[in-house]
């Protein structure tokens, strides 16, 4: 009986499933590549009449956009979105491990249950809900609460703080940052909350053992086990921040220049791209408009495959310490 179990039917006894499925996943597989290949080179394409009027590097180094005099360049954008992304990352990240950390180590069950289903309903909440919500109500708050007593105190203790500040408005690059935070801290939240679940028992015990208190359990074993899939979640959500659009299109005042201040207007490559797409009547300014677009996905991949890297590296050092 063994043996025939052992035994290798010939190719023409088999059925076709295995080969069916592997061809369906190798398909799949290559689709997607070749949809990601596919729209970078569509973009290059597009905005190859760009490149080739200014200079890749230079239309990526100039400062100065204006359609009118058909002049193009993407650096605001470009820091534009890197400040407010990261600027988000650093608000979001301590407060999402936190409350990570809370309903896995210390909150009961009911209280965890409330607080988990609180931050996924606010991962499905459209992003211009909340632009709207922001619009009417959080930006004329901390207009009022934060942005003009700060002005007023540096203006009249600190005026060399004034060009780093800027004039007070609603729409300003703090408020789109501040906004975008508060849409990215779900992903955060979840991935960090199901990387503490998942470490194992014996890793708590062993430094409970040792006499570790609660705060030093999970700093000593519980963060450091779950490290791989807490970067995951940060790196997910550096991802939703590069790319987010509407939110960030309603609040940051889209101002297309350099330099910018905190509470002054700004830019970034998607709220340019939705603001004047449609206003692209001229080759070029269409043209400049599919160069950021293409800028844009250059970023995101090479911040995706860094995030690949750091993880790998993570995994790897995690394996050797178990």
């Amino acid at each position: 009986m063994t043996a025939i179990h052992n035994a290798k039917l010939p190719a023409y006894c088999r059925a076709p499933g295995d080969k069916v499925f592997k061809g369906l996943v190798i398909a799949f597989s290559s689709g997607i590549i070749l949809l990601a290949v596919s729209m970078a080179v569509i973009l290059w394409l597009e905005a190859l009449p760009t490149f080739r009027k200014f200079g890749f590097l230079h239309f990526i180094q100039s400062t100065t956009w204006d359609p009118v005099r058909a002049v193009h360049g993407a650096f605001p954008f470009i820091i534009g979105t890197l400040i407010t992304s990261f600027g988000a990352l650093l608000l979001a990240v301590v407060p999402a491990l936190g409350l990570a950390v809370f309903t896995v180590e210390y909150a009961p069950k009911p209280l965890a249950l409330i607080i988990n289903y609180t931050v996924d309903l606010l991962a499905s909440i459209p992003s211009v809900v909340i632009g709207l919500w922001a619009v009417f109500t959080f930006a004329p708050w901390m207009r009022e609460v934060f942005y003009l007593p700060i002005y007023d105190y540096a203006a009249a203790n600190l005026p060399w703080l004034l060009p780093i500040i800027g004039a007070p408005s609603n729409y300003n690059l703090v408020t789109a940052t501040v906004i975008l935070a508060l849409m990215i801290v779900p992903y955060t939240v979840a991935l960090a909350r199901d990387a503490i679940r998942l470490v194992p028992a014996d890793q708590r015990e062993a430094a409970w053992a040792l006499g570790a208190t609660r705060v030093e359990v999970i700093f000593m074993a519980v963060l450091p086990y779950a490290r791989t899939g807490i970067t995951a979640g940060i790196l997910l959500s550096l991802a939703r921040a590069l790319g987010e659009t509407m939110a960030v299109a309603m609040l940051i005042g889209n101002a297309n220049r350099l330099p910018f201040t905190l509470f002054g207007p700004a830019a970034t490559m998607p709220s340019l791209i939705i603001n004047e797409f449609r206003e692209a009547v001229e080759p070029l300014h269409y043209t400049s408009i599919m160069g950021i677009g293409f800028l844009l996905f250059l970023l995101t991949i090479c911040i995706n495959l860094l995030a690949a890297w750091i993880q790998q590296r993570l995994m790897g050092k995690q394996g050797r310490i178990q």
